[in-house]
């Protein structure tokens, strides 16, 4: 149980400083950045790694039942579309804020939905749980007014126009947020049949994780293709791949892309290492981790030093509400 628990941490970590090489990206639109990301690292790294990594990997997959894997892929594809969310929620109301508000939002309502997989625990455990996602969700409007706060006091002297940027964002994040939680329900639903399967072809425990982020990953990619597809041809954005930097840029993308697939992959055996309670407990402490390194980062890159004690004191209330909403819900699910 602590071996699980101290690998969804870790996991969190990582996912929480992924994106931090995009500020050091030169010449390249967003749409460059991210439309390379997400080649790498929904398609590039997966296929390589699950290829390498898994034995029997024709076999398992082709032999998967296709109501797993349909339920997989449509889940994997929603939650595409809110990572897609969440890299456009970052460039309008910055790193720290953007991964506080999404991952809160993906802490409420994505340690839920396993419950739907594996059923309801006993009262006294879910009022327990629901008890801690309400303090996670006081964090969650504590750090929405955090963000207001610091445009109101950085921008005091400009018109409106900030102020529905920072609404556009914060909006952005929430709506990836929910759709993101696919992720949580996909894992819950393909990771016995893939368990069982790796290790029928003799592969170790770890190998699972590798397995089941192959079709989420694959699937969720397809939806953030057409996108940015689409988008590096409406802002003529092809053009700004050829800039001198590219061969620093694509390192740094890079980098990110592994540590994001790295990071749900380790989720996704750490969840396994937690046991029956892994996939609602193991969510929630893998995205309380993120957040809090994610909002240290935005600290230590200095996105917060302008702004007013009173911003930085609601972003730090929400932080610790969010951390005690997931320590009531692992409490509730017995695994502290």
């Amino acid at each position: 149980m602590i071996e699980g628990i101290l690998l969804a941490i870790f996991a969190g970590l990582m996912l929480g400083l992924y994106a931090l090489p995009e500020k050091f990206t030169k010449d390249f639109k967003y749409e460059n950045t991210w439309s390379l990301f997400f080649l790498l690292t929904m398609f590039v790294v997966p296929i390589i790694a699950s290829i390498t990594l898994i034995n029997g990997f024709s076999t398992i997959f082709s032999d998967m039942p296709t109501d797993i894997l349909i339920k997989m892929g449509l889940a994997s594809f929603l939650w595409g579309i809110g990572v897609m969310m969440w890299s456009k929620a970052i460039n309008y109301i910055g790193l720290s804020l953007g991964f506080s508000l999404f991952i809160g939002t993906v802490i409420l309502v994505g340690s839920l939905l396993p419950f739907i997989v594996e059923g309801l625990p006993p009262t006294n455990k879910l009022t327990l749980i629901l008890t801690g996602l309400f303090i996670v969700l006081i964090g969650i409007f504590a750090n929405g007014k955090a963000g207001y706060i610091r445009e109101s006091f950085e921008n005091k002297d400009k018109d409106n126009t900030d102020k529905a940027s920072m609404t556009t964002g914060i909006l952005i994040a929430v709506v990836g947020g929910l759709l993101a939680t696919g992720f949580s329900y996909a894992n819950a639903v393909g990771r016995p049949y893939l368990h069982e399967a790796c290790q029928a072809q003799g592969n170790a425990d770890w190998i699972t994780a590798v397995a089941v982020m192959f079709p989420i990953f694959i699937s969720g990619g397809i939806v953030m293709t057409a996108y940015f597809v689409w988008q590096l041809s409406a802002k003529k954005a092809w053009g700004d791949f050829t800039t001198p930097a590219f061969g620093k840029n694509f390192f740094l993308i890079l980098v990110m892309a592994v540590f994001h697939y790295a990071a749900s992959a380790l989720f996704a055996f750490a969840a396994f290492k937690l046991g029956n309670s892994g996939n609602t407990v193991g969510y929630a402490i893998f995205n309380t981790s993120c957040v809090v390194t994610a909002i240290m980062s935005g600290i230590v890159t200095k996105e917060w030093i302008n702004a007013s004690a009173k911003a930085r004191n609601f972003l730090y209330a929400g932080l610790a509400c969010m951390v005690a909403g997931i320590i009531f819900v692992a409490f509730g699910n017995g695994a502290m």
